[in-house]
Formats: structure tokens, sequence, C-alpha cells
């Protein structure tokens, strides 16, 4: 598969070749047979996609672009943007998957048939998916000459297929390899990587927490459902509805073909702002899902005054959060279950506290559970968990649940245990809504009667109704804390390098990673990268740990987890020398075989020596030489990027590079050992301080 009018950046040079962008300027400066611009602008040009892959081959720097990078490449640089062409895979891939022989037949002829025959068939794909008359793009009106404003996706036309054609070739063929679904997941993953500034994601796991909190449901409701992450994460059922709706039209239609890919309940996607105009004012849910925007204050307030569904209090200019809330409680069945995400100022502030007590006096809201740091953007927040019930006729429950679950917070950026969070949540909300109460669990759980809320606050914040942890427990940790960093220190000592002895200036002949690259003594990768062939890769639906430049940059055990899109991922293997390329500094890690067989994170390169021409620890460690890294930076205006090719190592035997790695591990283990004193140290630090605060811990 060829494309001669594709297009692709500076940037997407460098992923295809595995380097950084400053490597691809040093080559337009150095060579002069490089493809010249194509397209874009002046600061930043485009260039044919052909001419760069054959320049690259040419120069050894390449063996051969993968299918999914092409058809990702295809796509980025789609002249009508990547959201359009996104949405074209999408239907094809349906079509795919719904009608494989008529793809086959279409798929025999030119790109000008293709074009041609393709809208009427997509048309009757969408019409049976979506439950709806089968509508043109360029005229989206039914058979009665009314806007069809149930259609989330409308059928591109000819003229509007026949660019995407190359593209869409390459989709089905990669559908093939992966699956329709999986491919419409990595090409949605990284399209949603590219763009992420436009986006706020739900992560997978909180969705999937999100879903179980709510329980199975036959009709299922997100009214703003952006890429459809949660109501993907319903468990499925037979003769199941899933409703969407959404402001921007882009997000419903690629909302809508994942769900279509995904599941085979009918599927219904609207465009149109939820609060000033429902798509679905009469459907009564058994469950609602949202994700709703934060702190909007242009949510309709003025216009919305005497709307029927504030049953609990108008909100407050300031608390949009609140209308989600009662919106959501509207399109419930009797006894259905709704969960929103919350920030956290919804649950105390003041302007919301009328709202908060008619909620609980009323016994709609049955929970709040206040998530770990870095659950979801904001990271920097501990988001909460409402749970709510639409009151039926049974009795008013007079008790309400909190749980603080922020004590599984992850380290860095690596995200909470969200094993632990969610055994914790489900756990107590399962017994309570068996119950209707739950016996205390310092720390983390408590049942409080709605009478004690009622006061001039109705602050729901649960870290304020939680009793704090045992305390004997909490002695005995901080005993047990001290005894391991005693011990550790302990270790350090032992650890400590024998004194430098002087030696001359070294002048040994020197290579780079890119020539050793090209040469075959060791195997380049990049997190960025998906599988390519000499990679160990993933199954498309492996759970495994990830581990990420933050990861390597503390020392610490893999914390990240497999993106949604499903991209099959670079495992590392013992003997693996894993460097960072932003922002990293001196810092070069050899996997061992705890590790092990964790994914590759993004921002990282992987380099994997032939054990007979290489020794791991003696590459890591001249890898690590400042002035090394200093001559193979670049530098941006916020972060410094590292050029892994440009890194220089001695020629010297193998031997020789054993003597040197053994110090170099010597070093190593030193250098963990100072990390996990640090972290002992900081720990029992902190309790001490907590313990000494709160009377746990007598002064003497």
């Amino acid at each position: 598969m060829q494309d001669n009018a594709t297009e692709v950046t500076a940037a997407g040079i460098a992923r295809l070749a595995g380097v950084g962008r400053a490597a691809v300027s040093n080559w337009r400066r150095r060579h002069p047979d490089f493809p010249k611009p194509v397209g874009g602008t002046e600061t930043s040009p485009s260039f044919a996609l052909a001419e760069v892959e054959a320049w690259l081959r040419e120069q050894g720097k390449l063996s051969e672009v993968s299918l999914r990078e092409r058809v990702w490449q295809q796509l980025a640089g789609h002249p009508e943007g990547p959201a359009v062409a996104l949405v074209h895979v999408g239907c094809v891939l349906l079509l795919v998957q719904e009608r494989p022989t008529v793809w086959l037949d279409i798929d025999a002829g030119s790109d000008e048939r293709l074009a041609a025959k393709l809208p009427g068939v997509l048309g009757g794909v969408i019409a049976s998916r979506f439950g709806c008359e089968p509508v043109n793009a360029s005229h989206p009106v039914n058979a009665s000459g009314s806007v069809n404003t149930a259609a989330p996706v409308h059928t591109p036309s000819g003229p509007q297929l026949l660019p995407s054609a190359p593209l869409l070739r390459g989709a089905a063929e990669l559908a093939g390899e992966l699956g329709a679904r999986q491919t419409f997941e990595f090409l949605l993953g990284r399209y949603l990587d590219a763009h992420s500034r436009q986006y706020t994601p739900t992560p997978v796991e909180l969705a999937g927490l999100m879903a179980e909190l709510a329980g199975p449901a036959l009709t299922v409701l997100d009214p703003a459902c952006g890429t459809g992450a949660l109501l993907r994460a319903v468990e499925a059922r037979p003769d199941q509805a899933l409703y969407a709706q959404d402001s921007a039209p882009d997000l419903v239609a690629l909302t809508a073909l994942r769900l279509a890919l995904h599941t085979r309940a009918a599927v219904r996607g609207a465009v149109g702002d939820t609060l000033r105009g429902e798509a679905y004012p009469e459907l009564r849910a058994e469950a609602v899902l949202c994700h709703p925007p934060f702190n909007e204050r242009n949510w309709g307030h003025d216009e919305l005054a005497y709307d029927t569904r504030w049953e609990y209090g108008f909100p407050a200019r300031n608390e949009s959060e609140l209308a989600w809330v009662q919106h959501a409680l509207a399109r419930l069945a009797d006894g259905g279950t709704a969960v929103l995400l919350m920030p956290p100022a919804a649950a105390s502030r003041r302007s919301g506290r009328r709202i908060r007590a008619d909620l609980l006096r009323r016994g709609a809201l049955k929970a709040v559970l206040a998530l770990p740091v870095g659950s979801a953007p904001p990271y920097n927040l501990p988001l909460h968990l409402w749970v709510l019930r639409r009151p039926d006729r049974t009795p008013v429950a007079p008790e309400v649940l909190l749980v603080d679950t922020g004590a599984f917070a992850g380290e860095a950026r690596g995200g909470p245990d969200w094993q632990a969070v969610r055994d914790a949540a489900l756990d107590t909300w399962r017994t309570f809504a068996r119950d209707g109460k739950l016996a205390e669990r310092p720390g983390l759980a408590r049942s409080v009667p709605v009478i004690e809320l009622l006061d001039d606050d109705v602050d729901l914040a649960p870290a304020r109704h939680l009793p704090p942890p045992a305390a004997a427990d909490g002695v005995e940790q901080l005993a047990a804390v001290r005894d391991d960093l005693a011990a550790t220190l302990r270790l350090t000592t032992g650890l400590t390098p024998a004194p430098a002895v002087p030696a001359p200036p070294a002048r040994w002949p020197l290579t780079t990673i890119g020539e050793l690259a090209r040469g075959g003594a060791l195997l380049l990768r990049t997190g960025a990268m998906p599988g390519t062939p000499g990679g160990t890769v993933t199954a498309p639906h492996a759970r495994v740990p990830v581990l990420t430049d933050h990861d390597v940059l503390a020392g610490s055990p893999p914390s990240g987890t497999l993106p949604e899109s499903d991209e099959e991922a670079v495992l590392t293997e013992p003997g693996d020398v894993v460097v960072p390329v932003v922002g990293g500094g001196s810092v070069a890690r050899v996997v061992d075989t705890a590790t092990a067989g964790a994914a590759l994170g993004r921002n990282l390169v992987l380099l994997r020596p032939d054990a007979t021409a290489l020794d791991a620890w003696f590459l890591a460690g001249f890898l690590r030489g400042t002035a090394n890294n200093r001559q193979a930076s670049s530098y941006a205006s916020t972060a410094t990027r590292l050029d892994v090719r440009r890194l220089q190592l001695p020629r010297l035997p193998l031997d020789e590079q054993r003597r040197y790695g053994a110090r170099f591990r010597a070093l190593d283990e030193f250098e963990q050992a100072l990390r996990q004193a640090g972290r002992l140290g900081e720990q029992l630090l902190r309790g001490m301080y907590d313990g000494l605060t709160d009377g746990t811990v007598e002064p003497h």
C-alpha cells in the first residue's frame, strides 16, 4: 500500500525513525538530499511520506514502516483533519465487521469506484446499527424533509470519501491483523494522545469502577459522553440500549462508532448542549454515568431558572455540577442509579448546601467516595464519586455512605493502586446497598446518619467525617518503618564506593548508539512506537504494567497502565537498558528480573544489547556520563530532549566492558539503597508528625 499524497511532519518523521525531533532538524541541515517540504508552514513544514520513507531506508535509519504507523500517518495528515478521517475509518471498520463480503467486493476496484459505492452500503450499516434513516453528510435530512437529529454518524458522500480511499484500504488491512475494534481503538488512542489538551479523558480504570458502582442495566445514559469511555465500560447485556449526548459532533460520532464496534447493544447518539437542550427528555434510564465539565459558569443559569429538572433546588451560577446531578436524577427510572465524577468542592461549597441537604433528606444521595489524588484530570485534586438513586416508594435510608480511598494513591505520576481502590469502593458500597448501613472502618469508610450531616454547612467531604486509622496499627507501622530504615542505612554504609583512584585522561576510540544499532550490536525501540518486527509485544488485550519515564527517573517499580487504545507495546527483558528522552538528564536503567515483562512507556528508549558484543551495565554506565548527555541533547523552551542515537560509547573489548560494568553495577546498588533510605525517612517523618498531632503517639 502506498500513498504519494500523504504528508508527514517533522514529529511524524521522528516517530517513524525512533529519534527525537532534534535529529530530524540535524538531518535536514546536514543532508542535501533530504526530502524538501511539500506543505505546511515555514516553521512547521510537512513532507511527502513516500519520499521520507525512501530516504530513511537509503540511509539505513529504517527497514520498513509498519502498517500501523503508515495508517496513522495517513490519518494524521488527512486534508480534512484527523477527526474527519477517523470518522471515515470508523464507518468502514463497522462495515468490515458487519458485512465483510460487501467490503471485499467494493475494495477490489479503483479508488473512484470505492468512493462511489461506499456511501450506499455505509448508509445501510449506519441505519441498522444506530436506529436511524440513512443520512448524507451533505444533506442531513430524512425522508420527511426534516433534520435527522437522531443520526450520531452522517454517511460521508463519495467526493468526501475519495481523499480517504488509501487510508480506508489500509485501515481495513490492519483490521485483518488486529480486528476492526482493536484497529479503531488503536487509532482513536493515538488521536487522543496527539490532541490531549483538547479533551478531558476518563481513565479506563475509573470508568470501569463507575460502571460497576452503577451495576448491570439495560438502558444506560451518558449525557456528557466525550469519547465514550464510560459507556464502553458498561457490562454488556442482551437487549441493551446505550444513549450518548455531547455538544461536540465529532465526539458523538466517534463515541457511537466506538460503541457499535465494541458491543451489540443498540447505540443512540445526539449532538447538543445537554443542559440547554437535552436530547432524551422522555428517557427513564436504569443507570446514568457522567463525567461532567467542571467549574462551567456558562451552563445556562439565566435561561433555565424554571426548568422542571431542578427538583432539589435551583443551582447557583457556580454550581454547574449540581445541575448535572439533577439532570441525571431526572433521567433515571425509579430506583435507578447514577454515578457522577465530581470536583471535591461540590461537597462543601456553601452555595450548594441547600441542594445537598435536600438530596440527603429525600434519599437521593446514597454515597460519596473520595478518590486518590491522580485518579483523573485535574490530577492534583482528590476527585469524588457521587452515587445517587432515584427515590421510589421504598422508605428513605437514614444513613449515607462516606468512603475515602486516598490512602491508595500511587507514587509520582503512576496513578493510584486501582485494584485496591476498586476493592475498597465496591466492597463498602455493596455492603451498604444491601444492609442500609456499614460497620465503621477507621480511615476508610463509615455510614453516617443523615441528621448528622444536616448542619449549617452540609459538608459531605468523607475525610471530615471518618475516624483516623486505629492508633495501635499506626504505631506498629511506624516501628516497622523505623526498623526498615535502620537496616537500609546499614546497607547503604556497606555499599558506599571505595575512594576514587586517579587515572590519566582516557583517549578511547568512540562509536555512537546509532552506529551500534545499524551494525546490529543492539536493538533500539521507543515507547511511543507500536510493536514492530524484532520487538517483543503484548497481545492486544494483555494487562501488563507499564514502565514510565517517571519510574525510571525515580528508580521505582512499573506504575503505569496500558493506554485505552489497545496499542501493542514493547515488552522489556532482563538486560535491556532504558533511557528517558525528555528532561531526564544523565539517567539510564538496566532492566532486572523484577521489572522484566513491563511494557515500555512513552518518552523512553529501550536499548537491547547483543550480549556477545556489549555488556549491559557498561552500556548504561557510559550513557549516564554528564558530558555524553550534554552533547546529545537539544533544548526547547521548557524541556531538554535527548537524541539517544548520538550518545557515545568507547570501543572496548568485552572483558574490559565487563570490568567497567561491574563497577557501574555497584554504583547502581548504592544509588538504590540511598533512594530507599530517603523514601523510608520521609515515611517515618510524616508518620511521626501525624501521630504527634493527632494524639496517637506520646511526645517522649
